[in-house]
């Protein structure tokens, strides 16, 4: 039997009693749902959405202000969508990582990077003062080469990062499988500072504590249908409507209540598959001491890390987007996508033969064409947004909740004053061109990984545009 062949026979059997279900929503810490908006209200300042950017944006208005007050507007529950659905790695990185970051703003990299690198303290600070029990551990990222390219491409990316100031390190194919082992190693990039490793939704749960804490007004269950002008911005929901002084939007991929803005971003549909506790044994044919989080170097890759109680959690590689922005619940389970998954999962550690995963789900992220978070107002200043995430804003939620903030205020910061924020990026065209591009973006992406990383005419044509497709 080919290895191929045997890594999906894995994959399918290791399968065979992974639930449907979301693992850090899973967790009988999850709250209680808050009432919904029932009849008219009114705030000083409106959240709509309660993930982590609008979850943040509640709270630092609180203590901005605590005398202004503060409605936020959950269609779900807090942090039932993306928030806590992710890997859990918290990165410094602002810009979608430093070489993102080099190629679209080199002149104001340094800064960016030490306000990352602030962000990142300030929210490990949060967890510690409002005594958020998420499981935070400052562990660093391992980026492994798994193709001879990969070790060329890292060996530039570690130089160009060095000479900033960062700290990295080089490893040969030996010195990675020390770390962790795998024999689809040749080489890696550590990076010991930068990542913190976090439980998703039980963050968003602490921070919606510290928001009920703060005297943030917290309605569940009521998505905003509207957004009127009467004299000002005016919500609406099911059963209520809200008059607000100023409206923060915090959406990430759902439909934005600002038209304008639904050609910014694409949805695109994560997978993520989680294994049983590993015996001592299992963790003793792997290493990991360090528990760092890890990511390949591939264009389409895998992320992993572990939790708590020594699971693997094992997600990525094949993003998904469907026609016309479609966001549905039944597209979070993909039997294909799973099953991909977890073979290429025993490709990489044929030493746990015989394990299985527990849980399999998928969720919605936004991405959009420069890969880093975008901001701006509307109607006046009213109207504030920050969206475009792409996969990697457990942290950089933090950052975007201060700048819709600032610009709400009107103030002049060293955060407005950032060409990352003063600047949008290119919309995708209407469909059918978008999935058409999408999916020619995808294969482009795919060909290139087992072409040496070479780039098509597809892929270079939009690197000189600055465009790209990511998740």
């Amino acid at each position: 039997m080919s290895a191929a062949r045997a890594g999906v026979r894995r994959g399918g059997s290791a399968l065979a009693h992974a639930e449907p279900r979301v693992f850090w929503l899973d967790d009988p810490a999850r709250p209680e749902p808050l009432p919904p908006l029932v009849g008219a209200r009114q705030a000083d300042l409106v959240v709509v959405g309660g993930g982590y950017t609008g979850l943040w944006t509640a709270l630092l208005a609180r203590q901005r202000h605590p005398d202004r007050s503060v409605l936020l507007l959950e269609a779900g529950r807090c942090g039932d969508q993306a928030s806590g659905r992710n890997g859990g790695f918290v990165s410094a990185s602002l810009t979608h990582g430093f070489g993102n970051g080099s190629a679209r703003w080199p002149e104001e990299l340094a800064e960016l990077d030490r306000i990352g690198a602030a962000n990142l303290r300030a929210i490990g600070t949060a967890v510690r003062e409002h005594g958020i029990d998420c499981g935070w551990e400052e562990t660093g990222e391992l980026t492994v080469a798994t193709e001879p390219h990969h070790l060329t491409e890292l060996a530039g990316l570690a130089g160009q990062m060095r000479a900033a100031g960062h700290d990295v390190r080089l490893l040969d194919a030996g010195q990675a499988r020390a770390v962790l082992d795998s024999p689809t190693y040749l080489g890696a990039m550590h990076e010991p500072d930068g990542t913190a490793l976090v439980e998703p939704a039980r963050l968003a749960w602490g921070l919606r504590r510290a928001c009920l804490e703060a005297g943030v007004t917290i309605c569940e269950g009521s998505p905003a249908l509207g957004l009127d002008d009467d004299r000002g911005p005016v919500l609406r929901t099911a059963h209520g409507r809200v008059r607000a002084g100023r409206v923060a939007l915090a959406t990430n991929a759902f439909p934005s209540l600002l038209r304008r803005l639904r050609l910014m971003t694409v949805p695109v549909y994560d997978h993520v598959l989680v294994t049983e506790p590993l015996s001592s044994e299992q963790r003793s044919a792997i290493g990991w001491a360090g528990r760092q989080g890890v990511g390949d170097a591939a264009n389409l890759f895998h992320y992993y890390r572990l939790t708590r109680d020594d699971r693997i959690l094992w997600g990525g590689y094949d993003a998904v987007y469907h026609f016309g922005s479609r966001i549905a619940r039944s597209l979070e389970q993909n039997a294909a996508t799973h099953a991909l998954l977890a073979e290429h999962f025993f490709d990489t550690f044929p030493q746990l033969d015989g394990l299985g995963f527990t849980h399999r789900w998928g969720g919605v992220i936004d991405t959009c064409t420069r890969f880093a978070p975008f901001f701006g107002t509307a109607r006046g200043g009213r109207i504030g947004y920050a969206l475009g995430y792409t996969g990697l804003g457990v942290a950089a939620t933090r950052f975007g909740a201060q700048v819709m903030l600032d610009l709400l205020e009107g103030e002049d910061t060293e955060r407005t004053r950032l060409r990352l924020v003063g600047e949008r990026p290119v919309p995708f065209p209407p469909e059918p061109a978008r999935w058409a591009g999408v999916q020619l973006t995808r294969w482009s992406m795919a060909r290139a990984d087992r072409h040496g990383g070479r780039p098509n005419l597809w892929l270079r044509a939009l690197d000189r545009l600055g465009l790209g497709f990511d998740s």
